[in-house]
This record gives structure tokens, sequence and C-alpha cells, in this order.
């Protein structure tokens, strides 16, 4: 018979069971307790400063406030760059979760032309400072900023602000001596100070906005603001304003600045006029111009393409940078020259039969009036603008002492103060020739120099401060654009002003002074149908700069070449003689000889600041220049 098994109950064994398996539990309970609680310790203690300033951040964010640009005037307090409220677009990236997405949303939004979302995408990737916002776009329409509002929900790191943003009233006339600003690059954010910069997407680029850039921009502010889980600000919480921009007066005369312009008429060409006694610049007037506003907030590629391929070189500042022959212009100069050095003396005299040789050269460098002028000395020289005189006077002199004579007056030297990528041209020399050339120089380019040709290049600044510096009978001030910085006046003497001018004989002044006086007032004058009328005494001298040299034999015939090909007018000019007042040098590109074109704007220039109110405008001088065009006479 089988054994039945024991079914009892073993309650010692279940007890030691349980024991076992309650220690069990309680140990991982006791293990998962104190990962959790060193956890926290790690996390509210160890790591409390850390979490304590993210959490900070998450609630409180400090935004900076950018400054306001200074504001630019004329020297009579006409408004010349302005800043007018606008709205930009944005974009932290560290913000955005899916930056992609987020660009092409903003594009469908802002319904963005096709050639501009390419300059868009590069501006959202541009290297930023950490959580500095990247500007996408400025001046946003209403209609952009409603639809960017009813979607703010779907573009975390997207702002719209608010800012100010640089406007010119007169960009045309003003752009190239105002210059612009425009975005910052990544080149330029490479280098910039990131504490005074803070929140600032402009700067000056070129101008007088670049120049004064330090002076212009300000400081920026900082404040403190509480916001929401969704970055929306609730409160303000502290701030540090931003210090504003100085303000800048300028030297420039906005209503001879325009009369400049307009008496340019469309044609290419320059007008400077400085003020002789403290080498304010008046009016700096480069044509044609071009909008400046189109540069601030970004011009389109079309635009920009227009301007370059535009063979009229629009964004060519021909003041400060354009390279011309001097011509006949700087025949008072070499005058002066002969004198310093005893070549000549006031009243010496050539016979002129309309050509001059050098010695042993069967070659005929030839007087623009080709049967000459007959006796000549310094003062008939100058009025007739004889050039047979100055190929001998060049000749005697020769290129060594023209070459240091000139370089006093700034002849192939930056010559102004303020005037940001003013070029310094060229005043040739046997050492220029063969650093450039690895040539000798030759007695027949002296001779070519002597009446502003050949090698010799000069820019209208140029020819503007040198005419300054002879009205000033050789006191050298150094020309400007800044009259007043803030409260603060600009000085008068400036650093690398170069060195006075001293004559062994002031006499000599007046005599040059003379000569150039019956330019415009003589019987014979080459300019004298200019000084018709004229109220009070002025000193001038026309020039003629060649856009291709002509043969030995050949003749200058406008009427048979294009316009491209034809002389550049020049004209250089100062009144009133005794005591000037200002002092201008003009350049038409093309316009044929300098006595009548370009003599009559000089002189309507020379009106407008001495007679005020009651000097002709531009349509009165237009009047008589197509009476006059049809006389040409001279050089």
């Amino acid at each position: 018979m089988l054994k039945r098994p024991n079914t009892l109950k073993n309650s010692e064994q279940e007890l030691r069971i349980f024991r076992v398996r309650a220690l069990l539990a309680v140990l991982v309970v006791l293990t998962l307790a104190s990962l959790i609680m060193g956890r926290l310790v790690y996390l509210q203690i160890v790591q409390h400063d850390m979490y304590s300033t993210r959490s900070e951040n998450n609630r409180v964010r400090v935004e900076p406030l950018p400054p306001n640009r200074g504001l630019i005037y004329d020297r009579n307090g006409v408004l010349l760059a302005e800043n007018r409220p606008t709205y930009n677009l944005t974009l932290v990236r560290e913000r955005v979760d899916d930056l992609d997405e987020t660009l092409a949303l903003l594009v469908e939004l802002l319904a963005l032309p096709e050639e501009e979302i390419e300059a868009f995408n590069v501006r959202s990737r541009q290297r930023q400072r950490p959580f500095q916002p990247a500007l996408l776009t400025s001046d946003l329409s209403e209609d952009q900023i409603a639809r960017l509002a009813v979607n703010r929900h779907r573009l975390p790191g997207v702002e719209i602000e608010a800012q100010p943003l640089r406007y010119y009233p007169d960009a045309d006339i003003m752009a190239h001596a105002l210059g612009y600003v425009g975005r910052i690059n990544a080149e330029e954010m490479e280098t910039l100070d990131s504490g005074r910069y803070a929140g600032t997407h402009f700067i000056g680029k070129t101008g007088i906005e670049r120049f004064y850039e330090e002076e212009l921009h300000g400081q920026a502010g900082f404040r403190k603001v509480e916001t929401n889980a969704r970055g929306r600000v609730l409160r303000e919480l502290g701030r540090t304003d931003p210090v504003p921009g100085e303000n800048l007066t300028l030297t420039l005369d906005k209503s001879l600045q325009m009369l400049a312009y307009e008496l340019l008429d469309g044609r290419r060409g320059s007008i400077v006029a400085i003020a002789p006694a403290t080498g304010e610049i008046l009016a700096m007037a480069s044509a044609p111009g071009f909008d400046s506003n189109q540069f601030v907030t970004g011009i389109d590629v079309a635009s920009y393409r227009g301007l370059q391929e535009n063979l009229d070189l629009p964004l060519f500042n021909r003041a400060i940078r354009g390279h011309y022959p001097p011509g006949s212009t700087i025949k008072p100069f070499l005058a002066l020259a002969g004198l310093v050095k005893g070549v000549i003396t006031p009243d010496s005299t050539i016979s002129d039969p309309g050509y001059y040789q050098l010695p042993n050269d069967s070659r005929r460098y030839r007087n623009w009036l080709r049967w000459g002028h007959g006796r000549v000395d310094m003062e008939r020289s100058l009025a007739v603008s004889n050039n047979t005189y100055y190929y001998t006077l060049a000749h005697d002199l020769g290129i060594d002492n023209l070459h240091e004579q000139m370089s006093n007056f700034g002849f192939g030297q930056r010559v102004a103060h303020d005037v940001q990528g003013e070029s310094g041209a060229l005043m040739p020399s046997r050492d220029w020739k063969r650093g450039r050339f690895n040539q000798p120089w030759y007695p027949g380019e002296t001779l070519s120099v002597g009446i502003g040709q050949g090698y010799w290049q000069v820019t209208p600044m140029q020819l503007a401060s040198a005419t300054a510096t002879l009205a000033n009978r050789g006191d050298w001030v150094k020309p400007r654009l800044a009259r007043q910085i803030g409260d603060a006046p600009v000085a008068r003497d400036l650093p690398d002003t170069l060195d006075d001018i001293q004559l062994a004989n002031d006499g000599w002044w007046d005599r040059v002074f003379s000569g150039m006086e019956k330019v415009i007032s003589g019987t014979e004058g080459t300019a004298r149908r200019t000084g018709v009328g004229l109220e009070y005494r002025m000193g001038g001298k026309s020039g003629t700069a060649q856009v291709f040299s002509l043969g030995q034999d050949q003749r200058y015939n406008a009427d048979e070449l294009a316009e491209r090909l034809r002389d550049h007018a020049l004209f250089v000019a100062f009144a009133p003689l005794d005591d000037p007042q200002i002092a201008v040098s003009v350049i038409v590109e093309n316009a044929g000889g300098g006595s009548t074109h370009a003599a009559h704007l000089a002189r309507a220039m020379t009106d407008a600041w001495l007679l005020k109110d009651d000097a002709p405008d531009a349509e009165e001088v237009r009047e008589v220049l197509e009476e006059d065009d049809a006389n040409v006479e001279g050089n």
C-alpha cells in the first residue's frame, strides 16, 4: 500500500522565504531611493549654479539696445542723413529647432522674389556670436509684418524688431560725399567690439559714414526682461540706456552742392569747391550719382548689376578718384616754379612761332594756336594759354624740378583730411618711370608734362586744393568735410598738412594772379566770354585734357570723333582776387575746350557763393552755354 505525502503546511520555511524576499525588496527600494537622492543632491547642490542660471535664462534674458546713429547736417543745419523708424526681421539660430524649415516658411510668408532668396539664406547662416540675432531683412511692409505675426507660433527664434534705419533725403547729389551705411558682414563682425555693436546691424561702408563711424555709431545699451515659456516679454526688470552717436555738421553747403550737380546736367564730370582760408569743402559733386538708399537695406541683384554695367560709372567718385591730365590748368603753378628756380622772371619773354623744338630734334611741339602768339611774357602766356612758353619753361626746369615744385602743391598725393577713398593720382618723375617701365626719362616727356599732358594725372580734389593754396599765397590748409563733431568744432590745423610755400618775392603771387585775372577779364583771355558782367575780380585758368594723343601733323576735330573720344574740359578759379572766399575746380568729360563749358560752370559756382540770391540759376547758365558752345577758342 502506497504511503500518502505529507501535505501539512511548513510555516517555518515559508517565513524564511518571506524574510529573504522582504529583505531583497527593502534593499532594492533603498538602492533606488539612494540613487534618486543622489541624483537630487547632484542636481540641486552640485549643479545648482548651472541649472539655476539656465532656469533664470529661460525666464529672464538680456536684450541689447542699439544706439541711434548720429545725424548729419550741412553747414547751415540742413539735414543730409537721418534715421527713419522701420521694422527688421532677425533670427537667433540657437533658438531655432529646424533652420531649413524655418527659412522655407519665412521665404513663403515674405513672398521673396527668386533673386533675393539666396542672399536671404546666406544672411541666416552668416557667422554670429552665440545668441546674437542675425539680420535677415529690413524695412518690412505692413502686410509682411501681419503675416509673420499670425504665424509667430511656428517661428521660434524669429523676431520683428523696431529700429531706426538710415535715410538720405538727397541721395543722388550727396551719395559720393556722404557715402552710405550697409549691413555688417562676417569679416566686419570679427573685428568689431561685440559690446559696443551688440544689436547693431549696420555700419558705415563708404564716404563720411565710414570715416566717422566711431563718432556716428554711439554705444549700445542693454535691458533685462522677464519672458514666458514662449519667449514673449512679460516685463522689464532693468535697463542701461544706449548712448546715441554724435551728430556731424559738415562743411558742405547743400544749395551749392545741388547747384554743382545741376550744372553738370547729367554729363560725366565733377565740381569741387573749397573755402581757401579754412580748407572747408563747400561742394564735392560727382556726376552721374546714384540712390545710396538702395544700399542701406541691401540693393537687389538686378539694380546693382545695372549700376555696375552702366558706361557712365555712377558708382565711381570722380571728385576724388577720377584721374585726368590737368591740361593747361597747371600753367600758373609752373610759372611759379619757374620763378622759384630762377628760370624765368615775370618779364621774361619768348617769341612764339606756333611750335617748340628741342635742340637737335626735328619734331615740332605745337601751340594750340598753330600760327603762334608772337612775343609772349609770363602774364600773357597765362591769359592766352600759350603752350610754347611752357614747353620752353618745362625744358629749362627739367623733370626733377617740376616734380619737386608740383609736389609742394599736393599733386601726386592725397590732400584731404576726411575724404575716405581719395586717390593720390600721379605726379610723374624720373624714378617713377624707371620703377614702372624700367625705362629712362626722355626730354620730350618733360615737354608734355609742361602743358599738363603725358603721364601726369590729377583728381578734381587735388586741383581744387592746389588752387586754394595758390589763392592763399602759399598758405597750406588741408581740405576737410567735417566742420563740427557734436558740439566740438574741427580744428583748422590738421596733422600731415603740407608745408607752406614761401616765395623769395611776394610780388610774384600778384603777377601770377594778374595773368589769371586776364584769362577771364583780359581782351585776349581764353575765357573772356565768361567774364562778361562779372561783379568781382576773379582769377582762373582753362584746361583741355586729351583723351588720346594726336600725331605730328594731325588736327583735332571734335565733330569727327565719337563723343567719348573728345577732349575733357577743365577750369580752375578763385574769387575775389584780393580776398579769396572760394576756389573751384571743374572737370566735364568729353566737353571740349575748358575755356567755354567748364569756365561757365566755375563762374556759376563763384557767383552762387559770393552773390547768393542774386546769382543766376542752373537754367540760366545752361542758356549761356548753348549760346557759347559754338564758339570754342583756346585750351
